[in-house]
């Protein structure tokens, strides 16, 4: 009876004409895709594309695969298409021809759980919100001004650091020098931001410990960012509960810090609270007065907190790090930077920030450093707000796009001796930050260019100049400069594999 009733169905009309319908517009949907001139792919397997190709150092390996099959790729990272950049021309041709529709970022687990969903900077999508919050960066927190106003904090946390490395100096034993570097970096980074130390001196501040939390969750794997029907395996894993429960404590914690700022305005005048210089009272005095037209939230603040926590925090530890790693591998540009430092700083008791202007070779040694180790080697991702043709390619909307700046900043054909360490490259050039050299896009490009990066270089450079003007610095004995591990760790910013371990030796300029 079933068998008859399924013949009867099968030879109706109407159900014919459904599924000859349905094949045609199947048919339609595969064709269109067909003749979409899509950028070439590598081969990939079933289910899981080109996961596999990526690795456990992504930005090595894709540059593998962009000189294998051409500068503009289209991956399949699971279920999310992906397109990946690695050529200065598509740099160049996005930011002249099409910045707005790659200005936007794709959703994460991490972004939902420890961004408030999007309301910081860095991660919220391209719109009205986003321009407001970074016309506020731009103008009211990383303006010239602003980063000249925290140099006391700068000057501080580094005679700190200065004295506890002089106190290694008198037991002539080996500092691991990454830890220190962290140390002083996130402590610069959380007074700026909260007026609070990052790290007290038993290294048990809550910040502290939250901010490594934070590090390590926001550049872990999820299942269900490429596999989203797979979700909750990330619930399982123990990633969606720890996420969960650092956003708790994290968000516990920014409350206090603004109900303390709160408690601060309401107690003092105007005057007083103007004086204060840390990013959370400036912020909120910006919100009182209705400066901007942005209604921001407390989840809105939180957010743009977290971002400056993380970009001034790993990003400068990571650049000083490899900046000293490569002056102990090349003792010829260790002596010239020094050489200059010392010139420049004369007998002084200490670094001076006008000193810094002066230091034309150490400029060029962390901009050397930044095109050899950029902080974030795979800038930040974008998403396509629409379809466009790119490379001559067709790129559809909604595709996750990668652009590899540590790839493009080795490229041969805009750089001779890419791989080398070589200073001397940016002397008598125009080449800087601000991402209008395609070639060079340590901080991003276009609208989506990091607005903290002057912050950022202060920060180094300040702690290059005085590690370079008080110490001398070797290896500990037996090691030797050419075979220094100078292996990468790839996360949220990109570490050197081993802590950098050295010997200081302290230099009495006077």
């Amino acid at each position: 009876m079933e068998l008859l009733d399924a013949a009867k169905v099968s030879s109706n009309p109407v159900f014919l004409s459904l599924v000859l319908l349905s094949s045609l517009l199947i048919w339609l949907k595969l064709a269109k895709r067909k003749r979409l001139n899509l950028p070439p792919s590598p081969p990939k397997l079933p289910i899981i594309g080109n996961i596999h190709q990526v690795g456990k150092v992504p930005h090595q390996s894709l540059r593998d695969l962009s000189r294998k099959y051409g500068p503009l790729l289209l991956l399949h990272l699971g279920y999310n298409p992906t397109v990946l950049v690695s050529s200065p021309d598509i740099v160049k041709e996005i930011v002249k021809n099409h910045d707005i529709i790659f200005s936007n970022r794709p959703k994460t687990t991490a972004l939902d759980y420890l961004y408030y969903g999007g309301r910081d900077m860095v991660f919220s999508p391209y719109g009205e919100y986003w321009k407001q919050v970074k016309k506020i960066s731009v103008l009211e927190l990383f303006s010239h001004r602003r980063v000249h106003s925290f140099q006391f904090v700068r000057e501080e946390e580094v005679e700190v650091l200065v004295n506890k490395i002089r106190g290694a100096c008198l037991k002539g034993e080996p500092v691991n020098l990454s830890e220190r570097l962290m140390l002083v970096s996130s402590n610069i980074a959380s007074r700026c931001i909260l007026s609070h130390k990052s790290e007290d001196e038993d290294g048990c501040s809550r910040f502290g410990q939250l901010g490594k939390r934070l590090l390590i969750l926001s550049s872990a794997f999820s299942i269900g960012d490429v596999f989203p029907y797979l979700g909750w395996l990330d619930v399982l894993t123990g990633y969606i509960p720890s996420m969960k429960a650092l956003s708790a404590e994290f968000d516990a914690f920014l409350d206090q810090v603004i109900q303390e700022h709160r408690g601060l305005e309401s107690d003092t005048d105007d005057e007083q609270v103007s004086n204060r210089k840390d990013f959370v009272s400036i912020i909120m005095r910006l919100q009182k007065d209705r400066m901007y037209d942005l209604d921001l939230t407390p989840d809105n603040i939180k957010g743009v907190l977290l971002d400056m926590f993380i970009g001034g925090t790993d990003t400068t530890k990571a650049t000083i790090e490899w900046t000293m790693a490569e002056l102990l591998k090349h003792p010829n540009a260790m002596n010239k930077v020094q050489e200059e430092v010392r010139n420049v700083v004369g007998n002084k008791s200490k670094v001076e920030m006008d000193d810094i202007s002066r230091m034309g070779y150490l400029k060029c040694v962390i901009k050397e450093t930044l095109r050899l180790h950029p902080p974030a080697p795979l800038l930040a991702p974008r998403r396509t707000s629409a379809s466009v043709k790119l490379g001559g390619y067709h790129i559809p909307s909604d595709t996750t796009v990668l652009i590899n700046g540590w790839a493009i900043h080795r490229d041969p054909e805009c750089w001779e001796k890419p791989e080398e360490f070589i200073p001397e490259r940016f002397e008598n050039s125009s080449i800087d930050f601000q991402g209008q050299d395609f070639h060079y896009i340590p901080f991003g490009f276009g609208r989506r260019a990091c607005p903290g990066m002057t912050f950022g270089i202060a920060s180094a450079e300040y702690v290059m100049a005085n590690l370079l003007y008080w110490f001398d610095w070797k290896l500990p004995a037996g090691e030797v400069a050419e075979n220094m591990d100078m292996n990468e760790v790839y996360g949220i910013t990109l570490h050197m594999k081993t802590p950098l371990r050295v010997v200081p030796v302290s230099h009495v300029p006077f």
